[in-house]
């Protein structure tokens, strides 16, 4: 564990890696959602994206502590957990995809699953068709396959948050308690793939403390009230990632 931990502590941009951690956390203390949209374009410049999604997943562990014990009693525990259950199944596919894949391709669709998001969420997209339990199913499948191939379990749930009828207050809990045990249920099927090397979980370790300080702070930030305002934030600091995390700005 120690050569894992000294092999992480030597990974090539760790102190930007750390610092977009603490902004990713930031975010999805106030907001709820988009830390893997701030996480993964930036991460993917400086590691494999296998490694960056176990190492965030790790890091995301923090949320147990910091945002998800205040979220849970808000949600609708029997609606999360048929999202969470579908989403732990499909992942499982979506991380043998990420194994035989391209890793400049999955950087282009981590990319273009950031940018799609962040125009629909800019954009206000809205349904008014109450979810029923196969939309669920299907909402927590596509979430877990994109999840388990880009480290990118969020966007379409947010989007399918957003789009319904629930308060901010509810809509920003669930998608809190999916993300957080999505993340954690991750692990097991990375480790069953043998994509869970020691070397991750010490660079998630590492980032659990700046994570947990991140979330701790948005989370003190937040005001109902002011949910526009920290959305828009948000937007911001997404679009300036992906930005960011666009294969073309590589070196040759």
């Amino acid at each position: 564990m120690l050569e894992a931990l000294l092999a992480a502590l030597a990974t090539p941009g760790l102190g930007w890696i750390v610092a977009i951690t603490v902004v990713a956390g930031i975010v999805y203390g106030f907001a709820g959602f988009g830390a893997a949209l701030i996480y993964m374009p930036v991460s993917v410049i400086f590691l494999a994206p296998v490694m960056a999604i176990a190492s965030f997943s790790v890091s995301a562990l923090s949320s147990l502590v910091t945002v998800f014990p205040k979220a849970l009693p808000l949600v609708n525990r029997k609606a999360v957990t048929v999202l969470i259950l579908s989403a732990t199944v499909a992942a499982s596919f979506g991380i043998w995809v990420l194994r035989v894949a391209d890793v400049t391709a999955i950087r282009w669709v981590v990319v273009i699953v950031c940018a799609v998001t962040l125009i629909a969420l800019i954009a206000g997209w809205r349904t008014k068709v109450e979810p029923t339990l196969g939309m669920r199913i299907a909402i927590g499948g596509a979430a877990g396959f994109i999840g388990g191939l880009s480290g990118l379990t969020g966007p379409i749930m947010v989007l399918f948050q957003l789009a319904g009828r629930d308060s901010i207050a509810t809509t920003r809990a669930t998608t809190v308690v999916f993300l957080t045990a999505t993340s954690l249920l991750m692990l097991p099927l990375m480790a069953a793939q043998g994509v869970l090397t020691g070397q991750a979980v010490a660079l998630g370790a590492i980032l659990l403390i700046p994570y947990g300080a991140g979330a701790l702070i948005g989370q003190a930030l937040f005001r109902p009230e002011r949910e526009r305002f920290y959305r828009a934030v948000a937007y911001v600091i997404i679009g300036g990632a992906t930005l960011a995390g666009v294969p073309l700005w590589d070196t040759p």
